[in-house]
This record gives structure tokens, C-alpha cells and sequence, in this order.
């Protein structure tokens, strides 16, 4: 992957221009090294360790049985998590890419294991949020690199400039909500496909419109990634949903990441995947996960 790339300097980000005239046009960014070694280290700890994540993690299963497991919270919290998730290199690009103050609509942390972790199919976003009540897709999420992704553990795989193509009608595919296959077999013969290969603290800013996917975890190498999704203050929903509307964020200092000790995930609010419609999850995965 070589389009729309930009690298964060070790003296600090600094955001570019640039970035808004490839994230309208392409649909994404990639920021190589929003996260230092310090940084990453810190989240995978906090990750790893977290009795809280494990025991609010179900799986998700592609349509030939391979599961993956997922754990979303609502609101970012107090802990190094929360830090990363209410930062300025994180939540200031997004109202710089959005054009507006935007909230924090979730965040959830994608374990493909090694040879278990299953595939997802091609989606947008949007495809589930408007489902949600959203009334434009004004929304994106960050997509963090927790460990190295590469083809063979099941990187991203996005299709540059698809999300000039609209909202495309989604489906139920396994334990999956997928968009329409024909309409994204054309789609993939107008604009191009993109394998996002990310070393660790990399960080993928897109659209809520971007179809993306990803292939199952053969390998025998772990696929961590760590999404949070924001959403543009104005973009009022017209029915509730078990996720949050808008809630007033209260940015951080970038060094807040390496300055914070909490681990309590005390407040986040973790979701019931039976409460969201576009969510199925593998029956008994959540105890299995506990």
C-alpha cells in the first residue's frame, strides 16, 4: 500500500492539508507511526491484561465457521485505552477529516487468532450505522495497528475511492452483515484494491462509506487491532440505540498516552452484541471467552 500515506514524526504530529484532500478523494489515510514503541507497549499491556475485555469479548463467525472475537465499548474511559481513544492526534484529525467536532461512537479491539481467526466480508460501515439511526455518514473510524498486519495473518483490504459510491444495501451473511456482492464485484473493477499491511502503532483513518474486508488468520502469527469510531457532533440519529448519541468528548494531550497508569476499565460500558441488530454472535462464545 502506497497511496495517501503520511508518517508522524518523533518530535510530535502535525497535520497535514494533504491528508484532507487524499481522505475525501481516496476514502482513507494511513498515518505510520501515530504510535510509538513506547505507546504500543502500553496498550497491548493494557490489552492483554484486562480481565474486563476478555470477559465482554463474542465471537463473530464467517460463513465457513471461523471466529473471531470482538469487544466493544461505548464510552473511551479513564485507563491508557481511554487516553489513546480521547487523544489529540487521534480525535483532532478526525474533526479536521470530518470538518466539525465530532464524539466518540465506540471502540472495539479485533482478536484474530493465530490459524482460528476468521474473515470478514466486504461492508461498509455505514452499511450497519445507518441501521442505527445516523441520518448521513458523517463518521469514520481510526484503525490501529496493535500488531503487525500483513496478507498473511488477515491485513485490511479496502477499495480506494468506494465511498463516492454511496450507502450500498447490506445483508446477512453467516454470523455477518455484508454489502451486496454483485454491486461490489463492479465496484472493484472501477476502483482499486488496496492490501493495508501495518507494522504496530500504524493507524488507518477512514470513511464510514470505505468498503473494507478482511481474510481469515492462517498464519501462525496473532492479529490484534484496536478501532475507535467517532462521529460528527451534528449528525443526529433518529431512532435510540444501544450505543451512545452524542456525549461531549473531552480531548487529552498526546502525552497522556505514556503518562497514564490506569488500567480500570471502570465506565466504559461494554456492549451486549444481543442488543445490536447487526451482530450475531457465535452461540456460547461469550462465555467461552470469559
Amino acid at each position: 500500500m502506497t497511496s495517501c500515506e503520511y508518517s508522524c514524526s518523533p518530535s510530535g504530529f502535525v497535520f497535514d492539508e494533504g491528508m484532507k484532500k487524499d481522505f475525501l478523494e481516496s476514502g482513507y489515510i494511513m498515518i505510520r507511526n501515530l504510535l510509538d514503541e513506547e505507546e504500543v507497549s502500553k496498550i497491548r499491556q493494557s490489552l492483554e491484561t484486562s480481565e474486563d475485555l476478555q470477559k465482554n469479548a463474542f465471537g463473530v463467525a464467517d460463513e465457513n465457521g471461523k471466529a473471531s472475537k470482538l469487544v466493544i465499548w461505548k464510552h473511551p474511559g479513564n485507563d491508557v485505552t481511554g487516553m489513546l481513544g480521547r487523544c489529540e492526534k487521534v480525535v483532532s484529525t478526525c474533526e479536521k477529516l470530518l470538518g466539525g467536532e465530532v464524539y466518540h461512537y465506540h471502540t472495539k479491539l479485533m482478536m484474530k487468532e493465530p490459524l482460528s481467526g476468521g474473515s470478514f466480508i466486504w461492508h461498509q460501515d455505514y452499511g450497519y450505522w445507518y441501521h442505527n439511526g445516523f441520518l448521513t455518514p458523517d463518521m469514520m473510524t481510526v484503525f490501529i495497528a496493535v500488531d503487525k498486519c500483513i496478507k498473511e495473518n488477515g491485513c485490511l483490504e479496502v477499495i480506494r475511492g468506494s465511498h463516492k459510491c454511496g450507502r450500498i444495501e447490506h445483508k446477512k451473511v453467516g454470523g455477518q452483515t455484508g454489502a451486496d456482492i454483485e454491486r461490489v464485484e463492479l465496484i472493484k473493477k472501477k476502483f482499486p484494491l488496496e492490501h493495508v499491511e501495518m507494522n504496530p502503532g500504524d493507524a488507518l483513518f477512514f470513511h464510514s462509506n470505505l468498503l473494507h474486508a478482511s481474510n481469515a488468520n492462517n498464519s501462525d502469527l496473532r492479529r490484534w487491532t484496536l478501532l475507535s469510531c467517532y462521529c460528527k457532533a451534528s449528525n443526529d440519529t433518529v431512532t435510540p440505540h444501544c450505543l451512545p448519541s452524542y456525549t461531549p468528548l473531552r480531548k487529552v494531550p498526546d502525552s497522556a498516552i505514556r503518562e497514564c497508569t490506569s488500567l480500570d476499565c471502570s465506565g466504559k460500558e461494554f456492549m451486549d452484541p444481543e442488543k445490536d441488530v447487526n451482530i450475531k454472535s457465535t452461540p456460547g462464545d461469550k462465555d467461552k471467552s470469559s
